[in-house]
């Protein structure tokens, strides 16, 4: 079996977006948030390894498989037309290549961990799997992407504890409500792209009530985290990072009031920084606050 040469490696890597990852922090961010919460501050060494390494590599195979569902649609959205697999430089039979051995490796991963984990790790892989595909048969596949990338908190709890509890599914809620938000803006950056080729999102769905709509899954994920607070009995560290947060994503409403695609795109990749504020509050909760 011949090795992929240099410039192969090269192309297999802008397929996966290891040049832009923006998808990594977005998806590590509330693994790490459920690690802390499920461990009080001090995961186990191994499973945030295991979580480290699957997120870039379930993050990698979801944006193969992406491309390979886009394939004939990308070459029509300015943004993806140069990308490795839509402009030829790669085949369709490479871009599902990678996507089975990036999750095999993944899965191989989550093999070392307890049988509740790896018995949730099936519905991780088919979130991530169907994703791609659903922008053709209706209007939210922004849900279903915050489906996949939340799925990472019970089995992050399952992991660390092996169990899942109330306050995990408050976070998944978190998660979900977090990445509609933010991947709608993502998409209000594509719509007119998006409206030509007929490709559906919830950027189209929502329309002039878009930036109303952000703003209020905006509050309802700040409310639901601020829900856990109270109900895990949280210091005023981790309030005060909520509301660092909450400043955060009414910057964001103000990048995207004009429906720029250029700042839509910005407000998005901002999102990493409201990610980061809440894992700080968490770990200083645990770590900084007063005893």
């Amino acid at each position: 079996m011949q090795l992929p040469d240099k410039e192969k490696l090269k192309l297999y890597a802008q397929l996966v977006r290891l040049d832009r990852p923006i998808g990594i922090y977005l998806l590590m961010w509330p693994t790490l948030w459920a690690l802390a919460i499920a461990a009080e501050g001090g995961p186990d060494p191994w499973v945030l390894f295991v979580f480290v390494c699957g997120v870039v590599l379930m993050r990698s195979a979801g944006c193969a498989i992406n491309d390979y569902a886009d394939r004939d649609i990308d070459k029509h959205v300015s943004r993806t037309r140069d990308r490795p697999l839509t402009s030829g430089k790669i085949s369709s039979k490479e871009a599902l290549m990678v996507f089975v051995v990036l999750a095999l490796l993944a899965f191989a991963l989550v093999l070392t961990l307890n049988p509740y984990t790896i018995y949730l790790s099936f519905g991780g892989v088919i979130l991530a799997a169907t994703y791609p595909f659903m922008k053709r048969f209706h209007y939210l596949p922004q849900v279903h992407l915050g489906a996949a990338f939340g799925w990472a908190v019970p089995m992050a709890y399952a992991a660390q504890t092996g169990a899942v509890d109330r306050i995990t599914w408050l976070l998944y809620t978190a998660t979900l409500l977090w990445t509609v938000a933010y991947d709608t803006m993502y998409a209000m950056a594509d719509r007119e792209d998006d409206l030509k080729i007929g490709a559906k999102s919830t950027a189209i769905l929502f329309g002039e009530a878009d930036k109303l709509i952000i703003g209020f899954l905006q509050f309802l994920f700040v409310l639901t985290l601020w829900l856990i607070g109270l109900e895990l009995e949280f210091s005023t560290f981790y309030f005060a990072a909520l509301i660092v947060a909450a400043v955060l994503l009414a910057y964001e409403q103000a990048m995207i009031f004009y429906r720029i695609p250029e700042f839509c795109f910005q407000a998005f990749l901002h999102n990493h920084w409201v990610g980061a504020v809440v894992f700080a509050g968490i770990i200083g909760h645990y770590y900084l606050s007063p005893i």
